[in-house]
This record gives C-alpha cells, sequence and structure tokens, in this order.
C-alpha cells in the first residue's frame, strides 16, 4: 500500500461525506434563515420556534435522500471491502 493509495482512499470518503451531508445541511441552513428573518421581523425570540422547524425539515430531507445516502454509503463500502485483496498483495 502506497501513500498515493492512502490518500486516495482519504481523499473519496471525504468527497462521500461531504455529498451525503450537504443535502441535509444546506435545508437545515436555509430554514434556520427563513426562521431567524422571520424572528427578526416579529420580534418573536422563542428558542423552540427555531429548532422544531430545523429538526422537521432534516426529517424531511432523510426521509426523501435517505435512500441515495444509503445506497451511495453501501456501494462505497463494497467498493472498498473489494479492493482489499489489491491493496494488500
Amino acid at each position: 500500500m502506497t501513500a498515493q493509495m492512502v490518500l486516495t482512499i482519504g481523499s473519496d470518503a471525504l468527497t462521500l461525506l461531504l455529498m451525503i451531508a450537504m443535502p441535509v445541511l444546506g435545508v437545515v441552513m436555509a430554514v434556520g434563515l427563513l426562521v431567524s428573518i422571520f424572528q427578526a421581523v416579529t420580534q418573536i425570540h422563542e428558542a423552540t420556534l427555531a429548532f422544531v422547524p430545523k429538526l422537521i425539515a432534516a426529517m424531511l430531507v432523510f426521509a426523501v435522500a435517505g435512500p441515495w445516502m444509503i445506497t451511495t454509503l453501501v456501494d462505497y463500502i463494497r467498493r472498498t471491502i473489494e479492493s482489499i485483496p489489491s491493496v494488500i498483495g
């Protein structure tokens, strides 16, 4: 196993991590921004008003994009496990 192989595996893992996390993080960030603007306009500063919509948005994203996320992770893990003999030998 060379240093280049290790860097490639690490780079692929980080890229996959970002690709899978982006839908959830993007939607939750957008919902948080909208709730913050709503709170600033109405001057309502309730902590649950910021938390509950983000939680609901994250659950909806997981419901919609969850199968894609799982499939992508399983494919990556399968490729990684299948490449073990070529990496060792």
